[in-house]
């Protein structure tokens, strides 16, 4: 077999955009805070190698007991590293899970800051509440808890088939007092085609449901065209494929209808790929893997993160995705992105906001995990969103500039209108412009118009104007004028936010204050940027 080499080939590609994106998680609550940090002198990420991301990981690891003694965690408790961040002033940001007596504890997360010299700073928790249960030894049978959860399962999501597995015993800690429960995944699929691994949270002593999420992040929509991008792709044997080896090794597949499996890879032997027809099957190639291209470097060049886990390893993407399949989702499990082909088959779901938006449910995964429910569930979709309308900003393709408008090719409306805007969420007749106390109560799209039209007001201010030919118009909650800091500062204060200051149940309450220290650690405590969150986040009336 002839080696592999990474080259870029100029095709022409169709790109199809997507909108009312799903997901799943678990209930928002207040993540324990710190004080705001002072003003660093260089809070910027850096951007670590995979090696160098290693050796930070596993120097956390070698010190995690001494670690969790310094933070006075119980002696049943134990720490589980999962991600770090470094800044190139020298503190590190360590994101742990944590276990109680070897058992995982749901809600138990937390980052812990070091200063170069590797003193603890600052501790920012999921809870406070101490992690203890008075036994571990549960009341109810596995099996009814299995029985329990796949009923659950089957009569909420409307599945076609609901196949429960056998439950694990967790400490739920992510609302109340902490409990001895069930974790059950039941694998099923829904009625549209769209694949469910199901988890139903249930309590080990009474048997009542405590929660349940769904691990697919899901999404929706019709076609729009790119225009020819370049691609990066592998010689290998006599032709080629598309397999990125400059990120990572992404490599795009065909699932030719069917619904599992890794699929088939798409060869070419000119590495000219597509014709911009959905009819070719390469074209809907051709979008997911440019779109993938273009998140990864969003993330390397912008925050300094080498792929959606920041360990430099390339997903995957799947195309062609069941029959008639009108949706797209991102995949924890595999590590992958899959679309359908649309209605009757003639509009893929492969654009490059579709790709960003779902691939960003994946570095969240990855990192704060927001759980999708409740506030935290609003979090989690607006961040898609926000990173979603980052990349297409940052992809700068002439057929779709960047905007602050969701969804706007897609006319799933059938009359030309977006179905999300970020300077003014509720103009799509769902969404919420500013937080209230139902917010948490709502579905995670529409309360996401909370964190749309911060990061909207955070980037460009309040009020009438004209970006890019599209005309907005953003109000605030309290008529008060707001000042934008531009887009570029908002990007870079939302991904420190999430990934050293948000942790699994962070609110919204939660998220002012983290984006108010990651702009105190990047800019300095009193300046424009911080005052600038502030305002921003007053103005939909989060205080």
């Amino acid at each position: 077999m002839t080696p592999r080499i990474s080259r870029k080939t100029r095709v022409t590609g169709g790109a199809f955009a997507a909108a009312a994106l799903l997901a799943a998680g678990i209930t928002a609550g207040t993540a324990g805070a710190s004080p705001a940090p002072t003003a660093a002198k260089d809070a910027t990420p850096l951007k670590l190698s995979a090696s160098h991301r290693a050796e930070l990981l596993r120097d956390a690891s070698t010190v995690r007991a001494q670690t969790a003694q310094a933070l006075g965690l119980g002696a049943q408790e134990k720490l589980v590293v999962k991600d770090v961040i470094k800044d190139a002033d020298g503190t590190t940001h360590t994101r742990y899970d944590r276990t109680y007596a070897g058992l995982p504890v749901l809600g138990g997360d937390l980052v812990v800051h070091q200063a170069e010299g590797g003193a603890i700073k600052s501790t920012t928790k999921a809870t406070e509440k101490t992690i203890k249960v008075a036994s571990t030894t549960p009341k109810i049978a596995a099996g009814t808890a299995a029985a329990s959860a796949q009923g659950t399962a089957a009569k909420s999501l409307a599945a076609k088939k609901a196949d429960a597995q056998t439950p694990k015993k967790v400490v739920w800690a992510a609302s109340g007092t902490p409990v001895l429960a069930y974790d059950t995944i039941v694998k099923g699929t829904k009625k549209d085609g769209t694949p469910s691994r199901m988890h139903v949270i249930t309590d080990a002593d009474t048997g009542k449901k405590l929660f349940q999420y769904d691990e697919i992040r899901t999404g929706k929509g019709e076609s729009e065209y790119s225009g020819s991008v370049e691609l990066t792709t592998s010689k290998e044997g006599s032709g080629f494929t598309l397999t990125d080896g400059e990120r990572g090794g992404h490599k795009t597949s065909n699932l030719e209808n069917s619904e599992s499996g890794e699929g088939k890879a798409f060869t070419d032997e000119d590495d000219a790929w597509g014709t911009g027809k959905p009819d070719d099957p390469q074209t809907a190639a051709v979008d997911a893997h440019y779109g993938a291209a273009k998140t990864w470097d969003y993330y390397k060049n912008v925050h300094g993160r080498s792929g959606i886990k920041g360990d430099g390893k390339g997903a995957s993407s799947r195309v062609h995705y069941g029959n008639s399949y009108v949706n797209a989702f991102w995949d924890d499990s595999c590590f992958c992105m899959t679309y359908g082909d649309g209605k009757d088959n003639k509009a893929p779901l492969t654009a490059i906001d579709v790709a960003a938006h779902e691939m960003s449910h994946g570095v969240t995964s990855a990192t704060a995990n927001l759980e999708y429910s409740g506030e935290s569930g609003g979090l989690n979709e607006g961040t898609s969103d926000i990173f979603g309308t980052s990349v297409e900003f940052f992809a700068k393709n002439e057929k779709d500039p960047g905007d602050y408008l969701i969804g706007e090719k897609i006319d799933i409306n059938g009359d030309g209108t977006p179905l999300r805007y970020m300077d003014k969420p509720s103009k799509d007749g769902q969404s919420q412009d500013n937080w209230d106390s139902n917010t948490a109560n709502l579905d995670p799209h529409y309360s996401s118009g909370v964190a749309n039209h911060f990061f909207y007001l955070l980037s460009e201010g309040s009020g009438p104007k004209e970006i890019g030919g599209v005309k907005y118009d953003s109000p605030t909650a309290d008529g008060s004028k707001v000042e934008g800091i531009g887009r570029d500062k908002a990007e870079k204060i939302w991904f420190k936010a999430l990934t050293t200051y948000m942790t699994s149940n962070t609110d919204y309450k939660g998220a002012r204050e983290a984006t108010v220290k990651a702009a105190t650690d990047l800019y300095g405590a009193g300046g424009a940027e911080v005052k600038g969150v502030e305002a921003a986040w007053t103005g939909v009336a989060v205080k």
